[in-house]
């Protein structure tokens, strides 16, 4: 199975040159690490930042200078610091090419919820909820399976909803996935050690599966 840096290692491999990407809380804020050194992408941050870097190095650090999810992180030469009103803006314009989320549940639909659990306290859905309704490439980086072990990519999801119908893809410890246009996560890549079998009992939504399905090169 893949861990979290070997999921944010995939998703990197999605981006294309010329690119501007947000990268979401979570696993997908690792995927900064692993841009291409020739590769020419720019990383939004939805709290004010374009041209983000890697993280910085231990005592390298700049508490003034931080992500969305206030994780210490680097600026790269030519990059710009600005409100959170133009931040907004450049995602409602639909400027970002490419948003990189976690999640806590997908349909087969590509409906995605990732900000409450029911009971839990929250200060409310914050960014996503513009990040999922003006992006028209969203790609999650999640764990397969949650603490008990029960599959989250699902028929229906069970959690209040983010967005409805605008995932496009999903990398998990397990494997790479389309979501269909007509339902359904087709299979597309497997981790490494993980049979299709496996990922067919973990998975409770529509699993779709095309002849051989070739294990995950990072």
């Amino acid at each position: 199975m893949l861990d979290k840096t070997g999921i944010a290692k995939r998703i990197a491999k999605e981006i294309k040159d010329g690119y501007y990407v947000n990268l979401g809380i979570g696993i997908p804020t690792l995927v900064a690490n692993y841009i291409p050194e020739n590769m020419d992408v720019v990383l939004q941050s939805e709290n004010g930042l374009l041209g983000m870097g890697p993280f910085p190095f231990e005592g390298e650090e700049d508490p003034d200078v931080i992500n969305a999810g206030k994780q210490t992180i680097t600026m790269l030469p030519g990059s710009a610091i600005f409100d959170s009103a133009m931040s907004f803006g450049m995602i409602r314009a639909k400027k970002v090419n490419l948003t990189i989320l976690g999640a806590m549940e997908v349909s087969e639909n590509g409906d995605i919820a990732n900000w409450k659990i029911p009971g839990k306290m929250v200060k409310g859905m914050g960014g996503a909820m513009d990040l999922v309704a003006s992006a028209e490439n969203i790609i999650v980086a999640m764990q397969h399976v949650n603490k008990a072990g029960e599959s989250k990519l699902l028929p229906q999801c069970t959690l209040p909803l983010t967005g409805v119908r605008c995932v496009k893809k999903i990398v998990t410890e397990l494997g790479v996935f389309d979501v269909l246009p007509e339902g359904g996560f087709k299979l597309l890549e497997r981790a490494p050690g993980v049979s299709v079998e496996d990922i067919k009992k973990a998975t409770a939504g529509k699993l779709i599966i095309a002849g051989e399905v070739p294990e995950i090169v990072i």
